[in-house]
Order: C-alpha cells, then sequence, then structure tokens
C-alpha cells in the first residue's frame, strides 16, 4: 500500500513526510483493517513533525480517519465488512485504572495516540482498535466527518468543561477548525460569543457564523468574558484570557502542548 510516512523531525518547510511502499496491515485480536477513503490534517501533526510532541518514528501520521471496514481480526464483534466508521486520536488504553474507568483514557499511562505511537490515516490503509472505532452516521460525507473526528470532538468537550450557560459570554482564543464548530454550538446553545484571533479575514469569517464580537487577542471586547477556551499554541494568551474573564469564570486550555511557555502570573 501507499503510505506517507515521517522519518525524522523537521521543520515543516523541508517537506517531512515521504511516500513510501509498506505491506498492508494485518488486524490482530479486537482490531479491524480499515480502507481509508478520508483523512483529516490537525495542527497536531504539526506538533509531531516538529518535535513539540514525541512520536514513535517512522510513523504514518493521521488521525481524522474515515474509511470502511476491510477485514477484522479474531473476536472483533461490532463491525462488519463493508461498515463506514471513523477513527480519532485515541488509538488504545488500558480500559482498567480510574482515568479509563472515568472516561478520561487521554490520561491513561497506557494511552497511545494513532499516527503517533501507531500508524495513522495518511495511507491506503490502518488498523484500529474496535473499541476506538466509530460508526459514522450517513448524514455526513466522508469529508464532513473526519474533522469532526478530532477538532468537533476536541471542540465540543472543552465547551462542556467550560460550564457555559444560556446567556452568558463565552470567549474563544484563536479561530481555527474547533473553534468554528464551537461557535456554531455556543450560539445554537443561546449563548454570546467573543473572538479574538489574528487576521481580518477570520474575524469577518467568526461574525459570519454568529459572533457578536471579534478582534485581536490584544483588543478589548465590549464586555468580560464569564468563560473562555484558549486553541492557541502560545502562552501568552492565557495570561490575556485571564486578564479578560469575569470574576469566577473558568478558562480551559485546549491544546496537548504550548508552542511556549506561559508566561509568569501575577496571583497579587
Amino acid at each position: 500500500m501507499k503510505a506517507m510516512v515521517l522519518r525524522g523531525l523537521s521543520s515543516i518547510e523541508e517537506e517531512p513526510l515521504e511516500q513510501m511502499d509498506l505491506p498492508v496491515p494485518v488486524p490482530g485480536p479486537g482490531e479491524i483493517l480499515l480502507k481509508v477513503s478520508t483523512c483529516g490534517v490537525c495542527h497536531t501533526e504539526l506538533d509531531e513533525i516538529e518535535g513539540r510532541l514525541k512520536p514513535l518514528l517512522p510513523v504514518v501520521l493521521g488521525h481524522e480517519i474515515v474509511g470502511r471496514v476491510e477485514d477484522m481480526g479474531p473476536v472483533t464483534r461490532r463491525f462488519s465488512r463493508g461498515d463506514r466508521v471513523g477513527i480519532a486520536w485515541i488509538h488504545s488504553a488500558c480500559g482498567e485504572c480510574h482515568f479509563c474507568r472515568e472516561g478520561n483514557e487521554n490520561l491513561c499511562p497506557e494511552f497511545q495516540g494513532t499516527g503517533c505511537h501507531a500508524n495513522g490515516g495518511y495511507a491506503q490503509y490502518t488498523v484500529a482498535k474496535e473499541d476506538f472505532a466509530y460508526p459514522i452516521p450517513k448524514l455526513f460525507s466522508d469529508s464532513e466527518a473526519a474533522p469532526l473526528l478530532c477538532a468537533g470532538a476536541i471542540g465540543y468537550r472543552d465547551l462542556r468543561l467550560s460550564g457555559i450557560k444560556r446567556g452568558q459570554i463565552l470567549g474563544l482564543f484563536g479561530f481555527g477548525a474547533s473553534a468554528h464548530i464551537v461557535l456554531q454550538i455556543a450560539r445554537h446553545w443561546g449563548c454570546e460569543v467573543f473572538v479574538f484571533t489574528r487576521g481580518e479575514e477570520h474575524r469577518s469569517l467568526a461574525k459570519k457564523l454568529g459572533a457578536a464580537w471579534a478582534g485581536g487577542v490584544e483588543d478589548e471586547p465590549p464586555k468580560r468574558l464569564h468563560c473562555a477556551i484558549d486553541f492557541t499554541p502560545v502562552g501568552e494568551t492565557v495570561l490575556r484570557a485571564l486578564n479578560v474573564l469575569e470574576k469566577g469564570g473558568r478558562l480551559v486550555l485546549a491544546v496537548i502542548r504550548k508552542r511556549n511557555p506561559v508566561p509568569p502570573l501575577d496571583y497579587g
């Protein structure tokens, strides 16, 4: 099969993914072989390529995967051949620790990431654990479903963690894939949304999608925020978000790792 393989860490400008011919993987117990139809691109791939997140090299990247079940390993029961399924960031976890029992498998000591510790979806075929594969509803096309497996799921989780309520003001710092989705959900919930982002194009899109206000990260919003979600890769936005929160407000950090440290906080 054809696959795009990351063999070593580098800057993205060096175009580090190499097309290679690899054997089609064989599914083991509890695994499915997926014929990949679509795989999205996430900022996490950039973190892996440039070394902020340490992948197990060499590796096939990609964790927003949609495809159809081509084959199944022994004791695989949840799916049948031809089923359309999605694969997301979590490749596997122990299923026994208190993190797993509470639904926080990403914190499991034995966590493995798709396209990081196990080969992902930048290939014609990939193998996944059936416990971490998800049926895709018919109303979504492959390309519509793929980003929901990461940007959508992460954004929705962050929105719930924020504790935002109808009628309150939510601030979104950064306006990438997750923030696009969160904005629309929050508006549906009856929240007012302020977007802090670089570039007039992003601000115009935010307003088109329903933002009550859109400006730069350092701009002063018309009101203080009840909750905020920081999607950016830089540490400085943490301080900025805290400075525009209402007393008792909550800030959610929606990143695996910041590109640079969070500056010192003044607790006075």
